[in-house]
């Protein structure tokens, strides 16, 4: 039996997002949503969002991460926070607004657990990356500075919580209900990819696995 009653979900429309919710679903969990906007015309295969818009097990908050008010009434009610959330181009910068009001809310609702994601290219002081990790760092630096900042800013807002918090960082992503042998490690990243079926199960883990709070493991499948 689930110990938590009802899990928020942000980014659960996403292209991550939706394997999370589908393997939720089908463990059986209740999921309150964040989606911008219900999508007139979807899918209902299974890497799709689609049907469960209608399942009796979720429930639709309609607004933006970057609104407080919005994740206050996302967070009513739930017992753990989930987020997939990524950075749309061109648009305001998420990462760090999105944790803030985060943190926020769950301070008001007495919420404890919150797991969410990150690129291998946040640092932290426990890190001890390789050649291969640190360059993959410094390009996104480069390339993209904003962003980089944005989610670094996010890890330093998590790293001043004392709230149960776990930062997934994770390599390229393939996208795919298959799943590989995975490891995980909070000093080095030492694979170069990762499945969303296997990030779905790790972050479900997190949920009742208690090694990695107030940490930031890098997940990935063994090459």
């Amino acid at each position: 039996m689930n110990s938590y009653k009802k899990i928020a979900v942000l980014g659960g429309g996403g292209r991550t997002g939706k394997y999370l919710v589908n393997h939720l679903l089908s463990r059986g969990y209740h999921l309150k949503i964040l989606l911008r906007k219900i999508p007139e015309n979807f899918e209902t295969s299974n890497e799709e969002f689609g049907e469960n818009l209608t399942n009796p097990l979720v429930e639709i908050v309609t607004g933006d991460a970057i609104v407080l008010e919005n994740i206050r009434q996302l967070l009513s009610g739930c017992q753990a926070v989930i987020s997939t959330i990524g950075q749309r181009p061109g648009e305001p910068m998420v990462a760090s607004t999105a944790t803030e009001h985060v943190l926020r809310a769950m301070q008001e609702f007495g919420i404890q657990r919150y797991i969410l994601l990150a690129g291998v290219n946040v640092n932290t002081p426990f890190d001890k990356k390789s050649e291969k990790t640190m360059a993959a760092t410094e390009w996104m630096k480069q390339s993209f500075p904003e962003i980089h900042a944005d989610r670094e800013k996010a890890y330093h807002l998590l790293s001043q919580s004392e709230l149960d918090w776990t930062l997934v960082r994770l390599p390229l992503i393939e996208y795919t209900v298959t799943s590989f042998a995975v490891d995980s490690s909070i000093e080095d990243c030492a694979g170069t990819k990762i499945s969303t079926a296997d990030i779905a199960a790790f972050l479900e883990q997190q949920l009742h696995d208690k090694r990695y709070i107030r940490k930031a493991p890098f997940l990935y499948n063994v090459d």
